[in-house]
C-alpha cells in the first residue's frame, strides 16, 4: 500500500510543496505515469503534471494499472483562494455531493460525489496550528478546515481504519472557512469526517410558508447530507459519527428540516461537550 502525493507545476502552491519534499534525503525517480513524472520514497509516491490539479481523474487507479502498487491514500498539494485573500494554511476532503447528475462540476469530480474523508484530517490540522505557532505564522495565516465544493482528482482509496468507539465530526454549516467547527477540532480528541458548509446544503421552502419538516423543503441538501454521512461512516468503521449545526448560519425551518433528516439518517446532533 502506498501514498499518492500529487503535485502541478503550473501552481507555486503545489509545486513549493513539492520540491520541498523532494529536497528530503531518500528520494529516486519512479515510473513514468503516462506523461507524468515520479518519485519515491519508501511507502510514498510523487507524481508531477503539468495540468489543472483538479482534471486528473483517478489517479489512484491508474497508478495501480502502471505500477501494480496499491493506493491507500491520494493527498492534492494545491492553492485556494478565498474571497479575503487572507493567507491560509487549508486541509480537507474533495467532493461535490451537492450538485446533481445532470450538473457540471466547476471544480472537477463527479456530482453527487464526495472521497471517504482520510482519518488523518484532524491530526493534520493540529499538527499545522502547532508548526504554524512555532514559525511565528499566526494570527497572519488562518488555519482552515475547508468545507466541500472541490471535486478535483475523484480518488477513492481505502482509508478504512479501525477507530474503535471514537467519536467523528461531521461539520454542517457556517461558511466554507467554518471557524465554530474548527474551534472542535483544534481541541482535538476527535476524528474529523466531511464539512458541509451552508453553500453545499441547497434548500428551497417549496410552500413559502416556512415549513418545518423534511418534505416541505426542496434542494439537494439531503443527498449532500447523505452522501457526507456515508463516506464518513465508511472511512471510520466503528466509530460514532455525530452533526455539529453551526446554528447561526441556518433559519429555523432549515435547522428542524436538516435534524429531521439527521434523525432519519440516524445520525445524532452533537453539543460541544460531546466533542470535548
Amino acid at each position: 500500500m502506498v501514498t499518492l502525493v500529487v503535485a502541478t507545476t503550473i501552481d507555486p502552491a503545489s509545486i513549493g510543496p513539492a520540491s520541498a519534499l523532494l529536497s528530503m534525503p531518500g528520494w529516486y525517480p519512479g515510473p513514468l505515469l503516462q506523461d507524468m513524472s515520479s518519485f519515491t520514497n519508501r511507502t510514498v509516491r510523487l507524481v508531477k503534471h503539468d495540468k489543472s490539479i483538479v482534471r486528473e481523474d483517478h489517479l489512484d487507479k491508474r497508478w495501480e494499472e502502471a505500477t501494480g502498487e496499491v493506493v491507500d491514500e491520494v493527498i492534492f498539494l494545491s492553492k485556494h483562494t478565498a474571497a479575503s485573500n487572507r493567507p491560509a494554511l487549508t486541509v480537507h476532503p474533495i467532493g461535490v455531493p451537492h450538485l446533481r447528475q445532470d450538473e457540471v462540476p466547476p471544480a472537477g469530480g463527479k456530482p453527487g460525489w464526495a472521497a471517504p474523508p482520510n482519518p488523518r484530517i484532524g491530526p493534520w490540522l493540529r499538527l499545522l496550528k502547532a508548526i504554524a505557532e512555532a514559525h511565528n505564522l499566526t494570527p497572519e495565516f488562518e488555519l482552515v478546515w475547508e468545507g466541500l465544493g472541490l471535486g478535483g482528482g475523484a480518488a477513492v482509496g481505502d482509508w478504512s481504519r479501525n477507530n474503535g468507539q471514537n467519536k467523528i465530526l461531521l461539520g454542517i454549516g457556517g461558511g466554507h472557512y467554518a471557524p465554530r467547527h474548527m474551534d472542535i477540532v483544534l481541541k482535538g480528541g476527535v476524528w474529523v469526517g466531511h464539512l458541509l458548509s451552508g453553500y453545499s446544503l441547497p434548500m428551497e421552502d417549496l410552500g413559502q410558508s416556512k415549513q418545518t419538516n423534511v418534505e416541505g423543503v426542496g434542494g439537494t441538501w439531503r443527498e449532500a447530507i447523505k452522501v457526507a454521512c456515508e463516506t464518513t461512516k465508511a472511512a471510520f468503521p466503528g466509530g460514532e459519527v455525530l452533526a455539529h449545526l453551526d446554528h447561526k448560519s441556518f433559519k429555523s425551518w432549515q435547522r428542524n428540516a436538516i435534524t429531521g433528516f439527521l434523525v432519519e439518517q440516524d445520525i445524532k446532533i452533537g453539543k460541544l461537550s460531546d466533542f470535548c
